[in-house]
């Protein structure tokens, strides 16, 4: 009997997809529940969490969005089994280490999914969307914040979504996508204000898209551009340029579903925290609770006396700070546990070569083309993703320029994951090139992320070591 159901078997592209998937899942939730204490700043927001299930008031120094989901992990991760070496009270109630952790390891396991499908959004290619999967599943710092009961995975997680469904309506024109991505970049700045950084990247390549044409032909050809523009085709075979696309997005949707609609998510993302803290619950207590945070901020120092961690942003584009979250010796023959907020430190170095290189050759194409050609570098149309990138990296990492605050290599983590999309870039060219140097070039640099991930592995994931093993790993001395 002929078999009517044909067995689907998936595409080496869609198996390559799953099995980074789930190579982020194992490794995020191995061993979660390990160190049966409270890591770093889960003191602040697994506690935070706590207390909305005791009813206690608090004042939170961030935007409650991930409190929220940290509580809701709480709960119904009291359904799940319970190790009993892994239960404390730390939090203010009977709970496993596991049921803060686990909403984090999930969550974090999806963001090489979802910078994935931005690199395929942008790019249509199936090479670039594969490598920035797989760079950013060999990374340390994604890994790390992962893990714990901490804020900004789902800073991350909320920008990179609502940033991909952007792009998606420039590709398919479903208001819904538009909408939805309005609301998700809200959601970033809803965990900490610097998410907004997402949002302020799709606000500059909007103006941009805007601005431009009046360097060109004047307000009618904008005018014209705008009247005539469809939404690209789901596979991508349109060739309109990166830029137009965004005059899909007229005025008025812009500010109805990317002003608007974001401050009301905003808004309205509060009003569970201001009832159970009856102080504010009012628009008054709304306002106050702004000014009380954005005050608290300005009183923090930037000094090692603040924090023995803190780092100025420029020092992130090399990791000279990383932070020792976790630092603990063993009973068992002098060993040690160590949990350090470090990336895959070669896959952050070319990373961030990778920039150089992108706003180098940004920098001198437009250079030549001024004083060598003739053109007004204005007019010059730079590649969708080359744009992009660019855009993006420095709107979540220039920002950081105007904050006296201590601030600390975390914070870089949403610059970084752009850095990643573009050594992603630079790599698919490498191994597209006809010259066999360039594809030994790529594969070296990839063997040697891998080689890295599992050299530092046992710092990202807290694994026993001796003390000279943590020692080597320590390769500067500001590392420690």
């Amino acid at each position: 009997m002929v078999n009517q159901f044909p067995k689907l078997r998936p595409t080496p592209y869609q198996a390559s997809i799953v099995g980074i998937f789930i190579f982020s899942l194992v490794i995020r939730f191995w061993n979660l529940g390990q160190f049966n204490e409270l890591v770093f700043d889960e003191v602040y927001y697994a506690k935070f969490a706590g207390d909305y299930w005791l009813g206690n008031n608090f004042f939170p120094s961030h935007p409650p969005l991930s409190h929220y989901l940290i509580a809701l992990a709480m709960g119904l991760g009291d359904f799940f089994p319970v190790n009993p070496d892994q239960v404390n009270d730390l939090t203010g109630a009977v709970r496993s280490t596991w049921s803060y952790r686990w909403l984090n390891a999930l969550t974090g396991a999806t963001i090489p999914l979802l910078l994935g499908a931005i690199a395929y959004l942008l790019t249509q290619r199936r090479l670039v969307t594969l490598l920035t999967m797989g760079l950013l599943a060999l990374d340390g710092l994604f890994l790390v914040e992962s893990r714990y009961a901490l804020n900004n995975i789902y800073l991350v997680f909320f920008g990179l979504l609502g940033q991909a469904l952007v792009l998606w309506y420039l590709r398919q024109g479903k208001l819904w996508q538009l909408i939805l991505g309005g609301i998700s970049l809200a959601c970033a700045g809803s965990v900490k204000w610097n998410g907004f950084a997402f949002l302020l990247g799709v606000y500059l390549l909007w103006a941009i898209a805007w601005v431009k044409p009046f360097f060109n032909q004047g307000w009618i050809t904008r005018e014209r551009q705008a009247n005539s523009l469809k939404p690209l085709d789901g596979d991508g075979q349109n060739n309109q340029d990166f830029l137009s696309r965004w005059l899909i997005i007229s005025p008025l949707k812009f500010v109805l579903w990317l002003v608007l609609a974001p401050i009301i998510t905003y808004s309205v993302i509060w009003i569970p925290h201001l009832l159970m803290n009856g102080e504010y619950a009012s628009l008054a207590g709304f306002w106050r609770i702004q000014r009380e945070t954005w005050q608290y901020h300005r009183r923090v120092g930037n000094s090692p006396d603040i924090h023995p961690y803190c780092s100025p942003w420029y020092s992130w584009l090399v990791m000279a700070r990383p932070i020792a979250y976790f630092y603990q010796k063993s009973s068992r023959f002098g060993l040690v546990n160590d949990v350090h907020a470090m990336a895959n430190p070669i896959l952050l170095w070319f990373s961030t070569g990778a920039m150089g290189l992108l706003f180098g050759t940004v920098i001198w194409q437009k250079i030549r083309q001024f004083f060598f050609r003739g053109i007004n570098p204005i007019n010059v149309p730079l590649r969708g993703v080359t744009l992009y990138i660019a855009v993006n990296y420095a709107a979540n990492l220039l920002p950081w320029l105007g904050v006296s605050r201590c601030t600390f290599f975390y914070h870089y983590l949403p610059a970084y994951g752009f850095s990643i999309l573009a050594l992603a870039l630079i790599l698919s060219t490498l191994l597209d090139s006809p010259q066999r140097s360039h594809g030994i070039i790529a594969w070296t640099v990839l063997t040697l992320v891998a080689i890295a991930f599992w050299y530092w592995s046992p710092i990202f994931l807290g694994l026993l070591l001796t003390p000279r093993g943590f020692s080597l790993r320590m390769l500067f001395p500001s590392w420690i």
